[in-house]
């Protein structure tokens, strides 16, 4: 398969340039908001600093909830509760772009915590049956049950019998999930989490991916193509599905953890299950691509990215081989607030496009958002891009009055 040489080629199906259709849906109001936003997030020592003021700041009780509320929150959220974010999905429905509701509550660490986030997954999937702009949802392992316990199953430990009964309690708050998700016939997105979790996460994900995916995926593992193990465990997936007769679901992501992930194996003196550089990264995931498309009778796929090269590699492939734009097994995703140019041109273009779309208190997201931004900033050049074309589409409305 041939590859792009270079970004715009005028030879492939979209153009990721158009800021027009990137930035139909902002004002020029909520235009300049984002400016100033990713200008601030530019800085890493910034955004480490907002994020633990803006901690400290609501944990003693000051009125900054607001201001949280109306900036930040506003750029990368969907709401508070339902009625907010609704809108937001209704507004993404209009441009051809689903939502992937993402119950962003994070440091949950009891029983009746776990139950609760099972209980709002279940209520997005009951609301998804009726809503066709949300075409799946998506979950954390990690957030129905202890990090601790996954750990311990990923190290091979022997569990205690309080354990083990609290591992059966999350294989069966999982089940109810991917079973409810089964009834809706909407996807449910498991997320890859560290390295020291994750063997336990892909246990029991193939094992609803085996239960569920029968003539189509319901269920569908991540994969963080940053570890430089996970093209043999997409091969081996792939083969699973060959020889079960079931479908794969996979999404596939560059990895979130990077700078932990290598921090804790320098500490504990083992090696390093990232890539050494970028850009074995980079190949790893575009190797993927290619794999997918060799296999897209078996294999349904979301590709996690806001690299417009893998994306417009995986368009390439898709003219090359004729298949259509919008076919059913291959979705675009994206964060909501970020690289819209990509995603409202492939939407516009007649691909299928969702926006992680998170949502929930905004004292309890914080800790998302301050991980997302310091994540974001790691990436070389994204927040440049970012600031590039609303720049650009500044220009461009500024000219046009």
């Amino acid at each position: 398969m041939s590859k792009p040489n270079k970004f715009g080629d005028s030879d492939l199906p979209v153009s990721f340039e158009n800021t027009a259709i990137a930035f139909q849906h902002k004002s020029d109001q909520e235009l300049l908001l984002s400016y100033l936003i990713f200008g601030l997030t530019k800085s890493p020592f910034l955004v480490k600093f907002l994020s633990r003021a803006a901690k400290f700041t609501l944990s003693i009780g000051l009125p900054v909830k607001p201001l949280i509320k109306a900036t930040v929150f506003k750029q990368f959220c969907g709401g508070e509760k339902k009625k907010e974010y609704s809108k937001v999905i209704a507004q993404l429905g209009k441009a051809s772009i689903g939502a992937i509701l993402d119950y962003s509550v994070e440091g949950t660490k009891d029983e009746a915590g776990f139950e609760d986030t099972k209980n709002e997954l279940l209520n997005i999937i009951e609301q998804s049956k009726s809503n066709p702009n949300i075409p799946c949802t998506c979950m954390k392992m990690t957030a129905i049950g202890s990090f601790e316990l996954f750990e311990k199953i990923t190290s091979k430990e022997f569990l205690s019998e309080d354990e083990q009964q609290e591992w059966n309690k999350i294989k069966n708050r999982l089940d109810a999930i991917c079973k409810a998700s089964y009834q809706a016939d909407k996807p449910i997105y498991i997320d890859a989490e560290e390295s020291w979790v994750q063997a336990a996460i892909d246990r029991l994900a193939e094992e609803m991916m085996l239960k569920y995916n029968k003539n189509k995926a319901i269920v569908f593992t991540t994969i963080q193509l940053y570890r430089w193990d996970r093209i043999d465990y997409f091969k081996r997936l792939i083969e699973q599905a060959r020889s079960g007769s079931n479908k794969l679901g996979i999404k596939i992501v560059r990895g979130a953890y990077l700078e932990k992930e290598r921090e804790r194996a320098r500490r504990l003196g083992y090696e390093s299950p990232i890539n050494p550089t970028k850009s074995a990264t980079d190949g790893d995931y575009n190797k993927a691509l290619e794999l997918f498309i060799n296999n897209i009778d078996v294999v349904e796929i979301c590709v996690g990215t806001h690299n417009e090269y893998s994306c417009k590699l995986l368009v390439q492939y898709m003219a090359e081989n004729k298949i259509a734009n919008n076919h059913p097994h291959i979705y675009f995703s994206q964060l909501y607030g970020m690289s819209d140019n990509i995603s409202f041109n492939l939407a516009n273009a007649g691909y299928n496009v969702s926006k992680y779309l998170p949502f929930g208190p905004v004292e309890s997201t914080l800790p998302y958002l301050a991980r997302r931004a310091e994540e974001n900033t790691a990436i070389a050049g994204q927040m440049s891009k970012e600031l590039e074309i609303i720049v650009k589409e500044r220009k461009r409305r500024k000219s046009a009055h």
